[in-house]
């Protein structure tokens, strides 16, 4: 269990300067040719943001009720991760596609290429939080020591979707709808998650759907964005969520280690 476990952590750690090499490259090239180059990567979600608040703020008229702060807020502070794990889990799971002329290659290790995507996504998410932490202080509240558990909840969803994606990209090589299903599935997620509403008044009264709900493991992550820059609570005021989460983690680390090592040897034949 515990070479399952760790191989491929060893296998990224080994190839770390390689990893972020490519990972640097992989970011500047996802636009090259156009005009605007990698600032395409910020425009489209600063549109999407722009248009949820006008719909829920302007349409909808949707209100934080009791919280006492700007919609933009709450919404900004649930979307950021949503973000970062859609373009972290689309792009990891075609990682294997894109560089199958790197796959192909028999000297490369091949294990590195879905974090390569991830941490490519990783910094177009990093702006977003230096964003919502400026556009909080522009609402007057300002950074504090809550504000550190960002970078626990990154860390989180980071190793999450790197253990999914190990799984995903394995099973996309042979089975090419997978990337459309998952497409679904994150169109889905997006409203299962509470991103565009808010939990603590939708849910109540309805203790059985919160708890199935709370099975998704991003509104583990949301929500603990929220309890950084609003709640203001600290992740382990929730031991058996945080315990469910790791949990699952670690599971889809041995799932996609096991998965992507015995599909591995067939890959450069199928692509």
């Amino acid at each position: 269990m515990n070479e399952s476990l760790f191989s491929l952590p060893a296998d990224l750690y080994r190839n770390r300067r390689l990893v972020l090499k490519l990972a640097r490259n992989d970011f500047r090239t996802r636009y090259a040719g156009s005009y605007l180059g990698t600032v395409w990567a910020f425009i489209q979600p600063v549109v999407t943001v722009l248009l949820y608040w006008f719909v829920f703020s302007v349409g909808f008229r949707q209100n934080t009720g009791n919280l006492g702060l700007p919609f933009v807020l709450y919404l900004l502070s649930g979307i950021v991760p949503w973000f970062f794990f859609q373009d972290a889990l689309v792009g990891g799971t075609n990682a294997l596609i894109e560089y199958s002329y790197l796959v192909k290659k028999v000297v490369f290790n091949i294990s590195v290429l879905p974090v390569v995507k991830i941490i490519s996504a990783l910094f177009v998410h990093g702006f977003f939080v230096l964003f919502t932490v400026f556009l909080y202080a522009c609402y007057g509240r300002f950074p504090d020591l809550f504000y550190l558990q960002i970078l626990y909840y990154s860390g989180s969803m980071f190793l999450m979707v790197l253990g999914l994606c190990y799984v995903t990209c394995s099973v996309v090589v042979f089975f090419r709808d997978l990337s459309q299903i998952i497409g679904i599935g994150l169109q889905v997620g997006v409203w299962l998650t509470p991103i565009m509403w808010v939990a603590e008044d939708s849910l109540q009264g309805h203790r059985t759907l919160q708890m199935i709900l709370k099975l998704n493991p991003m509104y583990y992550i949301v929500s603990g964005y929220r309890d950084a820059f609003i709640f203001k609570r600290w992740f382990f005021e929730h031991p058996a969520w945080t315990v469910y989460f790791w949990v699952f983690t670690i599971l889809c680390f041995l799932l996609g280690n096991r998965v992507f090592r015995r599909l591995r040897v067939h890959f450069a034949d199928v692509l």
